[in-house]
């Protein structure tokens, strides 16, 4: 059984020789790459032994997500993903064994979008791509992101949905709350706002992954499909502004749960078995979180060590569903 890590980070070569060199790179400083954690600043051997130590045969590489850089000028931000993407590629040309990789796009131009998501995919061999829950504010199934849809399709590519700026930061900042519900948080408006914006229906062969368990999804789209219906039965018109998102898909939004991917990264035995009841156990892939300080903490003997999954389980969520995800 090979184990398969979809979800771990990487800083790209260049930058750490920048921030030896008592340099910036970009415009990136050392906490962009959260260096304040040494495993950020490992050699790619050192990665792979502690890969070893820790039972993980093979790591989806992907970049911080500090340097997706979206409010930033479009040229920089251009140069940013070609370098990262270029970086990420040698890494995975380097050990081709041990890597495969994602991409970023500069998500603010839809035209610059698609030709890097192109170039990664095309190019590079990279499996797609990982973008933020939203783009400067905007959501993920506003009509100015329809045709990185359908080049996402039309690819075969995967994409993943990682945190940024979070909704509950604006409101509190303390007890590592932006990240321990706001990623969360932002994750299920993601999924809220992807199926009943129709974009599953427009792009049915889209491979989405929702990093981070998929957020509340499990637990809160029972009240989504709640008021999906209440809204189709107008009681719920007086709170309506323009056009019904509710009435751009025709089934509740439960029924989209199987069209997603979810990591495993949900840091208890019953959410995760909870998650896998209610998305389906094809649906759940291993990720980890690696090297964060929110990562599972030696993952591999954690999923293996829980009594509440069969042995099937064990082995399609550490190997199975992501190869199928990745197409290995």
């Amino acid at each position: 059984m090979k184990v398969i890590d979809v979800h771990n980070h990487v800083n790209p070569r260049p930058f750490l020789q920048a921030i030896r060199d008592n340099r910036d790179w970009l415009g990136f400083a050392s906490d962009n790459g959260e260096l304040e954690n040494p495993r950020n600043s490992w050699t790619l051997k050192k990665r792979i032994a502690d890969m070893d130590r820790l039972g993980v045969d093979m790591q989806l590489l992907t970049v911080y997500g500090d340097f997706n850089q979206y409010n930033r000028d479009l040229e920089h931000s251009k140069n940013v993903a070609r370098q990262c993407n270029d970086e990420i590629a040698s890494m995975v040309d380097d050990y081709p064994d041990r890597f495969i990789g994602l991409g970023i796009i500069p998500m603010q131009d839809a035209t610059a979008s698609i030709e890097e998501l192109e170039r990664a995919v095309n190019d590079l061999g990279l499996r797609g791509v990982t973008i933020k829950d939203h783009i400067n504010g905007h959501t993920l199934d506003e009509p100015m992101f329809y045709p990185f849809w359908e080049a996402v399709e039309r690819l075969g590519a995967v994409v993943e949905i990682h945190q940024g700026d979070t909704v509950v930061a604006h409101r509190i900042t303390g007890y590592f709350l932006e990240n321990t519900v706001g990623n969360l948080v932002e994750r299920t408006l993601t999924y809220g706002a992807l199926v009943q914006g129709g974009i599953l229906d427009r792009f049915p062969k889209l491979k989405i992954c929702l990093l981070h368990g998929g957020g509340y999804v499990a637990f809160g789209v029972a009240r989504m499909d709640k008021g999906w219906e209440a809204a189709r039965l107008n009681y719920m018109a007086e709170y309506s502004a323009g056009e019904d998102a509710d009435q751009k898909i025709s089934k509740p939004p439960s029924s989209y749960l199987g069209k997603f991917y979810y990591d495993c990264a949900t840091f208890s035995e019953q959410t995760l078995r909870f998650l896998i009841d209610t998305v389906g156990i094809d649906r759940v892939v291993f990720g980890t979180d690696y090297p964060c300080p929110m990562e599972i903490v030696d993952a591999v003997n954690w999923i293996n060590g829980l009594e509440g999954l069969t042995e099937n389980e064990k082995e399609a969520i550490l190997s199975k569903n992501p190869a199928q995800m990745m197409s290995i």
